[in-house]
């Protein structure tokens, strides 16, 4: 029985450490998901800000872009008001004022005639406005006019502010593309054109996955269900969407419940099968224990009938040799009952608790060595106690001969009885070799033996027959090694 505790409590405590393992492995597991995801969360924010302040440096130039030509529109104006001028000192004035406007427009321009021969600026008087010059001024619309009756064109380009400020947008647009596809948190990307049909950029996903516009258009799909698309602007005011889904360390993260779930269910079950396995090799060697317990009992009456028939053979009959004879046969009938009452419930019935245990040693004490001195000490008064007699005699029985072997066939064994109002006490000693402390504990464990040919079943029956059938106690009240031991059962009076 301690035996059996001891396996449900070591089960119990692997079972609890392991659950507290997978426990703290999944909440492991969970904060790693929720650091990750507040990663991707902090990294997606991070672009969409950026995002959105492409957005705004888009307007801005835009604005800027229209602000210029506004104003190089209204030095047009300025310029077509001198056609209506005469010549003399107003238009020596007028073409001063011309020069005072180049100069103090941030505007790069060029006015041609209609040669296309450069007269504004006077460093590039004289020359034609061609090739890779006329390349460079060829980004905005240029305006044409006449000035005193001449058709002049006015060519510009973007201010120095705006060049620089643009340049400063493109080095920014490039290194946010690098960020999103080489981002450090391991987001896989995709940037696709307003039309979804051109991937503009890719980070940390197969190239084998988006290759074809069918594979392109399922891994839209798949992402924007994981994540809405982030809308931008690029440097050349087009617009495009970034797509964006969980990083593969997330993606594992999400099966840990149901991994978590399936291991702990695996534990279960092995912890199930461990302890059938122990059950049932318990079972089996009780079974075993059971069929060598039966031949040791009835080998006594066996023996002790064929030594009765050897020698008889060739004497007298004398009624004292049939005693003997009925003796062994009651006492096949004795056998033949306490295995039948194995597995059921007994019945009680009040015996005298003295009388029925002088039975069993009055049997035993012509069957053993004679150098094996039986002393007893029984109350003046009948002791009448709830008993299955059949049952009782096997525990006295088997303690006895547990005793005898303890003693190697020579000592003492006493049976001392006392009794209170509630309950009987039967104390059962011998002069053997003792027990220490580590074999008393487990001296009544099912299949413990210190014989080489025992099987341990004697005491654990006898347990079980003190414990469960009669509702009392059996327990090693003494031992000591090199002394002896005592043996203390102690039963209810009612």
């Amino acid at each position: 029985m301690v035996m059996k505790k001891a396996k449900w409590i070591i089960l119990s405590i692997t079972l609890l450490l392991a659950g507290f393992a997978l426990f703290e492995i999944y909440n492991l597991s969970e904060q790693i998901r929720k650091s990750e995801e507040e990663k991707v969360r902090l990294w997606a924010n991070a672009i969409s800000q950026k995002a959105q302040l492409m957005n705004y440096s888009e307007e801005f130039f835009a604005h800027v872009a229209l602000d210029e030509h506004r104003k190089m529109e209204m030095y047009t104006n300025i310029l077509r008001s001198f056609d209506r001028m005469e010549g003399g000192s107003d238009a020596d004035f007028s073409l001063d004022y011309v020069h005072y406007i180049v100069d103090s427009c941030e505007t790069a321009i060029i006015i041609t005639n209609k040669d296309s021969v450069i007269t504004v600026p006077s460093e590039l008087a004289g020359q034609k406005l061609e090739g890779p010059l006329l390349e460079e001024f060829a980004h905005n619309e240029p305006f044409h006019y006449r000035i005193w009756g001449m058709p002049m064109t006015l060519y510009y380009k973007e201010s120095r502010v705006y060049t620089e400020l643009r340049a400063v947008l493109d080095g920014f647009n490039e290194s946010l593309l690098n960020e999103i596809t080489n981002n450090s948190v391991f987001v896989p990307v995709l940037i696709v054109d307003s039309l979804q049909g051109e991937v503009l950029g890719s980070g940390n996903i197969p190239e084998s996955e988006f290759n074809s516009p069918e594979k392109l258009s399922d891994k839209l799909c798949e992402m924007e269900e994981a994540n809405e698309p982030i809308e931008f602007r690029l440097a050349n005011s087009s617009r495009a969407y970034l797509y964006y889904e969980n990083t593969p360390m997330l993606k594992w993260l999400q099966w840990v419940p149901l991994l978590y779930v399936f291991v702990f269910l695996v534990l279960i079950l092995v912890t199930y099968y461990l302890i059938q396995t122990s059950r049932n090799m318990e079972q089996n060697r009780i079974w075993v224990g059971m069929a060598k317990e039966t031949a040791h009992q009835l080998g006594t009456p066996i023996s002790s009938l064929l030594a009765w028939t050897q020698y008889l053979e060739g004497k007298t009959f004398d009624a004292n040799y049939a005693a003997e004879v009925n003796k062994d046969i009651q006492r096949l009938e004795t056998i033949t009952h306490r295995f039948s009452k194995i597995g059921s419930v007994p019945e009680l019935q009040n015996e005298n608790v003295c009388a029925t245990i002088q039975e069993a040693i009055n049997y035993l004490q012509t069957r053993v060595s004679h150098k094996v001195k039986f002393v007893t000490n029984y109350p003046e008064e009948d002791i009448l106690v709830p008993l299955n007699a059949y049952l009782f005699q096997w525990v006295i029985e088997n303690i006895c001969k547990n005793a005898i072997d303890a003693m190697d066939g020579k000592g003492t064994f006493s049976v001392i009885v006392s009794a209170d109002s509630h309950h009987v006490y039967v104390d059962l000693a011998d002069t053997g070799k003792g027990m220490p402390a580590s074999i008393q504990k487990r001296i009544f464990d099912s299949g413990f033996t210190t014989k080489q040919r025992g099987w341990g079943l004697g005491l654990s029956l006898a347990k079980r027959i003190i414990n469960q059938y009669h509702k009392g106690r059996i327990y090693v009240k003494y031992s000591v090694e090199g002394q002896g031991t005592v043996f203390r059962i102690v039963l209810n009076r009612e």
